[in-house]
């Protein structure tokens, strides 16, 4: 028997906003929200939208052959100064693991949306948009 193996998400990015957890409360229980709102963690939230954003794009499911990484934290710049910093690491490959195209990218929390939306493009522009198609015939059972 083989000892099992840790993969690194540098050689095995998980799925999209795994490990995030989400809470939900009947609409007009502003008490209950208010609770809510005290556990909330901005920078996670920002992370994980940014994969839904980069998942959205690519209009990827859970069929799909891809993944996606996040971190976040303070950075000093050249002057000193502390800032937010949000990463970004997506990939898409074939099903059977055979070609895999990797993009990454680096921002803020606040500009989430737009991180998930540039990895995303950088991935189109590397040929994800032609695996994810193959990866849709192979699976609904259509070719060409």
């Amino acid at each position: 028997m083989t000892s099992p193996e840790t993969l690194e998400p540098v050689q095995m990015l998980p799925a999209p906003a795994q490990g995030a957890l989400a809470v939900e409360c009947r609409a007009g229980d502003n008490e209950l929200a208010a609770l809510l709102a005290e556990l909330d963690d901005a920078d996670t939230r920002a992370a994980v939208t940014a994969e839904r954003i980069l998942l959205a794009e690519l209009e990827a499911g859970v069929f799909s052959a891809g993944g996606c990484d996040r971190g976040s934290g303070r950075v000093l710049d050249e002057e000193g100064n502390l800032f937010e910093e949000l990463s970004l690491r997506g990939c898409v490959a074939t099903l059977d693991g055979s070609d895999v195209i990797r993009a990454s990218g680096i921002g803020t929390p606040i500009g989430h949306g737009e991180l998930g939306l540039s990895v995303a493009a950088e991935l189109f522009e590397l040929g994800a948009r032609e695996l994810l198609a193959d990866q849709k015939d192979l699976t609904t059972g259509s070719e060409g």
